[in-house]
């Protein structure tokens, strides 16, 4: 797809002054805080607007082609043709270009999308409209724990905002020995996904080798979401949800969580053996 070059975004972060509150001390005097910039982004297809979802306003390119395969917008990012970022007074409008044929097809499923930080199942009425990804995540080369041990000493490097407001979550791209070849930060932990998911693709790279590395729990959107991309592992810091446990062991796809430094819990997969191993 074509790389566009977008104006100036807002930036991700604000200064404000800030006043510390001391337990049983006296008063403190006031202090300049960074916090992470939540803005409502418009996605817009063609002219038609589809969702607005609560993001931090960084990396819109790759949240947009991320979040418009994750979502089944699109099948590949060659049927975006183009994506233009335009700030506004009270937002920030994104207009995507589809491919003619892609565009149709939108239209005739087009649902409405009302977007809470990415809450996952906005405009989903039944249950029968929960998404199911189709990828088949057991062709994957399974990953070893050193490689899973080597992306969590590393990750903090890879997280900036986070750094600096404790506000955000993250999400990397890992390959098999844990470097981290990528990643993205945003307020909403289904966003950074879709960021990471879109900035790959829109590279040029593919999931065949390595894996997901999360700061959030995993729910079973960010299985979705990583069976979608087509990567066979998803690694996140805090626990599973049971629906994730199920969607996972449904999918193929290994998931590893409530991951540490010395030692993490498999609840799908492949990895058992050595996890139990170098946990004791």
């Amino acid at each position: 797809m074509p790389r566009n070059s977008p104006p100036a975004q807002p930036p991700a972060t604000l200064s404000v002054t800030a006043e510390p509150v001391r337990f049983g001390a006296g008063p403190a005097p006031a202090a300049v805080a960074e916090v992470a910039v939540e803005a409502p982004i418009n996605i817009v297809y063609g002219n038609m607007p589809y969702a607005v979802m609560m993001a931090t306003p960084s990396d819109l390119e790759d949240f947009v082609a991320g979040f418009s395969l994750t979502e089944g917008i699109v099948r590949s990012v060659d049927e975006i043709r183009g994506i233009s970022v335009a700030p506004q007074a009270d937002g920030i409008v994104v207009t995507v270009d589809l491919a003619p044929g892609r565009f149709r097809d939108h239209l005739v499923r087009r649902r409405n999308l009302s977007g809470r930080t990415s809450c996952g199942l906005c405009g989903i009425e039944t249950l029968a409209e929960m998404p199911m990804a189709g990828a088949d995540a057991r062709q994957h080369r399974p990953i070893p724990p050193d490689a899973i041990q080597a992306a969590l000493a590393a990750l903090d490097r890879h997280q900036p905002l986070h750094r600096l407001t404790r506000a955000v979550h993250a999400a990397a791209w890992c390959d098999a020995t844990g470097r981290i070849l990528a990643a993205r930060e945003d307020v909403g932990r289904h966003n950074a996904l879709d960021k990471l998911i879109g900035a790959r693709l829109r590279a040029g790279h593919d999931a065949s080798e390595g894996f997901v590395l999360v700061t959030s729990r995993a729910s079973f959107e960010m299985i979705e979401k990583t069976a979608i991309f087509g990567a066979g592992t998803l690694v996140s810091i805090s626990a599973p949800t049971s629906l994730a446990i199920e969607r996972a062991k449904r999918l193929g796809l290994t998931l590893i969580s409530v991951a540490r430094g010395d030692a993490a819990i498999l609840f799908a997969g492949e990895l058992a053996e050595q996890l139990e191993a170098q946990a004791r």
